[in-house]
Order: C-alpha cells, then structure tokens, then sequence
C-alpha cells in the first residue's frame, strides 16, 4: 500500500528543500528523498568545499608575498591535513544544519535512500511505495570520465575525490581547461605541488572570448603552471610511482603522480525509471522541461543541474524560485527572463554576465565594446593585483547592455553591478554617469560605459 502525499521531492539540493519549506508551509504533505548526502553538490564537493580551500590557497600565496608589501613572513609551510579539516568543518557545518532543518519541517517526511518511478504518481526507496499529485526531481549530476587510452589502469580522480587530499601532492596533472580544473590547478599550486594543465582544445576556457583565455593562461603561467593546450590523442601509462601521459602524438611524456580529471558532468537521470513515469530526456539524459520548469508530464518539475538549463548553485536556487512563484503566488516568472551569470573562482576571479563580444559579433548586431586593464584601476594597483581587466558589450541601437566580463580583483563582486541593469533591462546610460566609491574596482564600471567604442 502507498504512502500517500501532496508531493514528493526526489533530491535534496539547491532547489528541493527551499520548496519542501515552501509547500510544507501551506499546509501541504512532502516527502524529501536523498540517496547521499543533503545540500547535493554545491555543500558537499562543489562552492563551499572548493571557495573554502581557495580561500586557504589564497592565504598562502599572500603570505609567500608579503615582502612585496614590506611585511617579513619567514618560511611559508601547508599543512594540508589543517587545511583539509577546515574544508570539511565548514562544509559538514553547512550540510548537517540544512539536514536539521528538513528532518525538524512540520509536514515534511525526510526519507534516505534511491528514488525510482514505478509509475508516473509513484515512487519506490527501498521497501516503500510512496505517491503523490506532484513530484518535482532535483537529483544533480555528476563529474564523468572519457574513454582515453591507458585512464582505467590508473588511480585517477574527479572533483569528488580531490577534496578527500589530505598531503600535498608532488605532480598534479589535470585534464580539462575549464572551471573545476583551473581552480584546482591555480589552488594546488599554491598550495605547493608542481601542477599541468592539459587541454585537448586549443585554448583554455572555450567558452569565454580569446582575450579571456589568454589572460587567464598568462595568470595561471606567471605562477608556475604548466599549460599544454592542443591535447589531440591523450594516453596514459601506468608507472611504479605513478604514470605517464602523453597530450599528443610525437609528444614527450609527462610524469604526474596524481591525476584530476576535469572534464565535464552528467546528469544523475539514468537510475530514475523516467521511462516509468514517461518523462522525457533530451540526447545527454537531461530532463527536458519548458519556461516554468514542468517536464511532458503535466505534474513533474525539474529543478537544477538534471534540467540541462544550468549547472550553478545560483541556477539551481532560481529554479525553485520560479517554480514556487508559478505554483505558490501567481507570480508567472520565467527561466529566459533571468540573465546568463556566473563565475571562474581562479584568483583574481572572472565575473561574467549575458553574451560574450565573439557571440554579439556572430549574432550581426551593430555593438559597442569597453575595455580598461586593472593597471589603470587604482584599488587594483592599491592591492598590488593588477591582472586582468574589465570588458562590457553593448547594442549600439538599444543601447541595453549585452555581456560583460569582469577578470580582476572583486571582479566576481563587480559583475552584479552590470548584471542589475540588464535585469532591469536598462541603458547602458542608467549608470554610465553614477557616482562610484573611491577608491573601488566598481568605480571603473561607468568610465568604461563612458568609453566605449564601435565593436569592428
């Protein structure tokens, strides 16, 4: 016989708990399923762990540069084991107050275990049939590993496992040249050990427009990183003290003795019986949904990284905001109102929001292009960081902004200044003529807005 309920929430990430405390609220019956751990990646092996140990790097390399700011530090050590064990408080911190708080909400039942449809209003964890009239799915991804030569005879491993280092190790070698990889690779560096990037590609951060690229590559290699980019046929050996990769045919070999690979996530659809319920995947198994996040079937929702319509913790909480604003208040929010943003946490970090420059110029809009490096922003140079700079596109006819990004000290902070005006769907002239606090990195934002000029 089933247990019945007004919903069932099948995942425990960014977005299931909020709107387990929002229906629970109204009065409604819930049910929370979790197979591993409450608070999904961001708590336990994304942001928080991650920010945490760059917060620990960045210590490090500040300490290592305090003569350049007149201060003597004498020899600089990691105690990886401390450094570990603060990671883990903050983070267990975090997850055990999100578990009290559901397994303490009135009217909601908190179940550990695997969730698998056996039709489309019930669910089976473990010996326990449960329905309901609504079932919202915030089951996450994954990190997944490629098929390349020689990986499988070697201990290798992805963002999960990298935060269970408690030594430094001597030769880290990553595969991948995006987010999760750089952060690693800039925080392990700091941390002591000798560190290669190895991207397939032929540049870093693909994503990102190739003056972006480049900074970071130079950012990253001013701190003794090796870059190899270009990585067409990746193999591996296996070896006494660790292995061997090979980026290239005709390439030399490089020796690693620990090895991250960073090259991408899959969402956690394939063990839910979908089929059961008759809900739809696109072709990478990510749950097809519409503008307010309903699957094919009328009364299942998707919410976070299984959705395919971003992989962030802010996506993911933005995602049970308008989920709940759609059922809850009869406010008809939409996921294409909201503006692409996110962040690369390498230091200093890169803050972007909406399109790059090479998109607005392969969409053949007339645009205008502002650009100031950090050696002309005087807190930058305050702070004895001056990499990188500020960029902001904008539509010469509409004059609304397009893209912005923001690769410098705060610059992750800086951003949002830029992104509240195309939220708003503002001009550039809302705040090309602000008044900014001196001396601040923000202060630059209506100068550049000041000086644009026409994107060739």
């Amino acid at each position: 016989m089933a247990e019945k309920f007004d919903a069932i929430v099948v995942g425990a990430g960014q977005a299931g708990p909020p709107l387990a405390g929002r229906l629970t609220a109204t009065g409604q019956t819930v049910a929370v399923i979790e197979r591993k751990l409450v608070g999904g990646t961001c708590v336990n092996y994304g942001c928080i762990p991650t920010k945490t140990l760059v917060a620990s790097a960045h210590a490090a390399h500040l300490a290592r540069r305090g003569s350049d700011y007149g201060i003597g530090t004498g020899d600089i050590t990691v105690d990886m084991a401390k450094v570990k064990a603060r990671k883990d408080k903050v983070s267990g911190d975090d997850r055990r107050g999100l578990e009290s708080w559901l397994e303490g909400m009135e009217g909601a039942t908190f179940i550990r275990g695997h969730a698998r449809f056996e039709s489309p209003h019930t669910i089976r964890v473990d010996d326990r049939l449960l329905e309901a009239d609504k079932i919202f799915l915030n089951v996450g991804g994954r990190a997944v590993a490629p098929d390349m030569p020689g990986l499988s005879d070697i201990d290798y491993m992805t963002n999960v496992g990298i935060l269970e280092l408690d030594t430094v190790p001597e030769h880290l070698v990553i595969i991948g040249g995006s987010y999760i990889a750089l952060e690693f690779a800039q925080m392990y560096r700091r941390f002591g050990a000798r560190v290669t990037v190895i991207e397939k590609g032929p540049r870093l951060t693909s994503r990102e427009d190739e003056d972006v690229s480049a900074t970071i590559k130079e950012i990253l290699e001013a701190e003794g990183i090796d870059v190899v980019v270009g990585a067409t046929a990746i193999q591996f050996t296996k070896r006494a003290n660790g292995f061997e990769v090979v980026p290239s045919e005709g390439a030399e070999p490089i020796a690693g003795t620990h090895l991250l690979v960073a090259v991408g996530r899959a969402p956690n659809t394939d063990d839910l019986g979908l089929d059961k319920a008759g809900v739809h995947t696109d072709d990478r198994g990510y749950i097809v949904v519409d503008d307010q996040l309903r699957t094919n079937v009328e009364h299942i929702w998707a919410m976070g990284d299984c959705n395919g319509r971003g992989a962030f913790t802010h996506t993911s909480y933005n995602d049970f905001e308008i989920v709940a604003a759609n059922l809850l208040d009869d406010d008809p929010r939409r996921v294409s109102d909201r503006v692409t943003t996110y962040a690369l946490y390498i230091d200093p970090p890169l803050g972007r929001a909406g399109m790059t420059v090479d998109q607005v110029r392969k969409s053949g809009r007339k645009a205008l292009v502002g650009k100031r490096p950090m050696t002309r922003v005087g807190r930058a140079v305050e702070k004895g960081e001056t990499q990188g700079f500020m960029k902001v596109v904008v539509d010469a006819e509409t004059e609304e902004i397009l893209g912005a990004a923001i690769l410098g000290v705060g610059g992750d902070e800086v951003v949002h200044a830029i992104l509240d005006i195309m939220t708003a769907k503002k001009p550039y002239t809302a705040i090309s003529r602000t008044m900014h606090i001196h001396p601040t990195v923000s202060e630059l934002v209506p100068t550049v807005l000041q000086e644009l000029k026409p994107l060739d």
